[in-house]
């Protein structure tokens, strides 16, 4: 997989980028990610990247013709998948999101930033929008380091055991059982028995007794669906 990430702060990504899980899929060629930032496309001798609104208000506006110009380039190097907007409005991101995304083979990420992209953007490249949350971030880069992690993880081969993420919450519209490791005694504080008894096939039913059960407590609108 190839992700072309547009951002106008590609500093502020690479961290995410540049440690565990992602950085490993990152080295082991599972994925390639590479920033743009818009600033290289402008015309503008100050590097301009945004304007204010026409109509007036409030804020500044990402112009159309750095993104374009961005995005055209890319374009002609390889097909996409999927051009992707991070923004609040989009689709709320999720779990079958994920792992429908996880299976493309090229996508470009728009971060829009300031009061967002010149409505034309979405109008002519985008081909999908996504949100992580009702609510408003500086950028759409923190979204983006969201994103890109939910699927990254999913590619075949990232993680040590692929069967790993399968047993996720939300995988099956249930949340994940509880988990213990060593010691099975702390502090009087015991691991149910079930889980050092040996038995596989108690163990897996007591696993998903215990989903069913902690969805229904805390996320009962995933059994409505």
């Amino acid at each position: 997989m190839r992700i072309d990430i547009i951002t106008l702060f590609p500093k502020l990504l690479q961290s995410p980028f540049e440690a565990s899980i992602v950085k490993r899929a990152i080295e082991g060629e599972k994925v390639e990610v590479v920033f743009h930032d818009p600033r290289d496309y402008t015309v503008s001798k100050y590097k301009q990247v945004d304007d204010a609104p026409f109509g007036g208000g409030a804020g500044m506006v990402m112009m159309i013709e750095p993104i374009d110009k961005c995005i055209t380039k890319l374009k002609a190097e390889r097909s996409y998948d999927e051009i992707i907007y991070m923004t609040p409005d989009g689709d709320q991101l999720n779990q079958p999101i994920a792992n429908e995304c996880s299976l493309k083979e090229n996508i470009i990420i728009l971060c829009g930033h300031y009061k967002g992209v010149d409505q034309r953007v979405r109008d002519h490249f985008i081909t999908r929008e996504i949100s992580i949350g009702d609510f408003v971030l500086s950028g759409g880069e923190l979204a983006a380091a969201v994103f890109c992690d939910s699927i990254i993880r999913l590619i075949p081969g990232v993680l040590g055991n692929e069967s790993s993420a399968l047993s996720d919450s939300y995988q099956d519209n249930l949340l994940a059982p509880p988990i213990y490791t060593r010691p099975a005694s702390y502090k009087g504080w015991e691991v149910p028995p079930i889980l050092t008894s040996g038995n596989t096939p108690a163990v897996e039913l007591w696993r998903e007794e215990q989903a069913f059960e902690r969805t229904q407590k805390l996320r009962p609108d995933l059994l409505e669906d």
